[in-house]
């Protein structure tokens, strides 16, 4: 079973989200399954300098676009037993943001026709192409419309994974013989034509033979118009190739036991380690040193979808209790100095970090005993899975991924992974949170008992990658 898997972003390359955390993870799950599998990205000049000087140049070529002669290099590099083929132009992807740029239709035009010219010249013609998101999701249309008269690329099967259907790839009509070279035939027989743009994502459901998306519950929820972003429509007219396969998180990188950027490496046998590096996680941001005192991480973007409108309006009042609260984060700027305003005003209770720090990250989901997640809609999310994994507590809102991973604790059986509100409302969250809060406080025994439960769920991409593995065999 050949595969080419095709994305924007990929760990540990450049990332912006879970999309670069599965780029870099599902591909090694499926190369251990025995699966023939080769990843193609951007040549980002954002990418570290350690993975450019091993990066060899293969070949290059010309691309049209439109009217323009692109140069096109392929360069390659081998990691991790996967091979990486990187598209190169200096006038595309020299830029300090992988996205966000006016000509991002123009430079992702560019990029999926790159890489399907390029599989003829590498020798590496798949079985199956899996694209990932609206920047490769002209890929399955492109085959069948654009270049359908090359015979070896007949057989080629494609897989469309949507990530966040928010990000569709909405374009002029214009886009289509200037940027693709084609003409607009499938424009206005209403195809790919919505709401008066080509969209790239409704372009790739209807053309890609099975659609994926990051949750069982995400599948359901973007069939309906609360969710699908206008999509909705389309995706229960194709509900018929639509499947939720959960993602995983990569457990060799998040590891209590061997993760060299925290404190002291523990395991659900040595919980007393995970204790040592909250004291240490406080001292290092000099909050009071105290074991007993429950301690609420969070690691996010800071934006209404994450839910942070809510937590800014409940801070004041959970900020009375006996606790601590660890931020890291960077989003909207209203959301950034309401936080800066509860740091400065209770500095012996909160470390407010308006940054992101890797590291210091690794040592919160070591170091904290709750992790918060009020998203308002989440895809699938990595934060609580990798937090359970470090036997922090989530507290999520039940959305999406959120609901497929988190079990929300049972007070009559004492079961569950940890805490969750279904009632999109502040007040609910704080429900949520005093729930947790007070089980810490007065229920050690029981709280021990939902981490080592936590701990020993299985969200590593061994499952998964067999679902995908499984769907790629479906259509050969």
């Amino acid at each position: 079973m050949k595969v080419l898997f095709a994305a924007a972003e990929c760990a540990p390359f450049f990332k912006t989200g879970g999309l670069g955390d599965v780029a870099g993870a599902l591909p090694k799950a499926l190369n251990a399954k025995g699966a023939e599998i080769r990843v193609v990205l951007p040549y980002f000049s954002k990418m570290a300098q350690q993975y450019r000087d091993q990066c060899v140049d293969l070949l290059h070529f010309d691309v049209y676009v439109g009217w323009r002669k692109e140069y096109c290099g392929i360069k390659y590099l081998k990691l991790n037993g996967i091979d990486y083929y990187f598209i190169d132009n200096m006038y595309y992807f020299n830029r300090p943001n992988l996205y966000g740029d006016y000509d991002d239709g123009e430079r992702f035009a560019f990029f999926q026709m790159a890489i399907i010219e390029m599989l003829e010249k590498v020798d590496f013609i798949p079985d199956v192409i899996h694209v990932n998101d609206y920047h490769t999701a002209m890929i399955p249309f492109l085959l069948k419309e654009k270049y359908n008269w090359i015979n070896v690329f007949g057989k080629i099967r494609t897989v469309l994974t949507i990530h966040n259907i928010e990000f569709q790839g909405q374009f002029g009509e214009e886009i289509l013989w200037d940027l693709f070279g084609m003409g607009s035939e499938r424009y206005e027989d209403g195809t790919i034509k919505f709401n008066d743009c080509v969209n790239w994502m409704k372009a790739g459901i209807l053309y890609a033979d099975r659609v994926t998306t990051v949750s069982p519950s995400y599948a359901e929820e973007i069939k309906t118009p609360a969710f699908g972003s206008g999509l909705d429509v389309i995706l229960r007219m194709e509900s018929g190739k639509l499947s939720g396969i959960l993602n995983g998180i990569d457990y060799e990188m998040y590891d209590p036991a061997n993760d060299p950027m925290i404190y002291e490496k523990f395991d659900a046998k040595h919980l007393k380690k995970k204790i040592e590096n909250k004291t240490r996680l406080q001292k290092e941001l000099g909050l009071e040193i105290r074991a007993d005192v429950p301690m609420i991480g969070i690691i996010s973007r800071l934006t209404y979808q994450k839910g942070f409108h809510l937590v800014l309006a409940e801070l004041e009042n959970l900020l009375q209790a006996d606790v601590q609260v660890v931020l890291i984060g960077t989003g909207d700027h209203d959301f950034e100095n309401g936080f800066r305003y509860f740091g400065g005003k209770y500095p012996e209770k909160t470390s407010i970090n308006i940054t992101f720090d890797v590291k210091l990250a690794q040592r919160v989901y070591a170091g904290a005993d709750m992790f918060l997640m009020p998203s308002a809609f989440e895809p699938c999310g990595l934060s609580q899975m990798i937090s359970m994994r470090y036997g922090t507590l989530p507290i999520v809102h039940e959305i999406g991924g959120l609901k497929d991973t988190v079990v929300p604790f049972n007070p009559v059986t004492h079961e569950g992974t940890g805490f969750g509100f279904n009632n999109y409302q502040s007040y609910y969250l704080m429900q949520a949170l005093e729930q947790a809060i007070h089980l810490y406080q007065n229920h050690q025994a029981v709280w021990q008992k939902l981490m080592k439960t936590a701990m020993a769920k299985d969200f590593s991409w061994d499952v998964s990658s067999t679902r995908y593995l499984e769907l790629y065999q479906q259509l050969s």
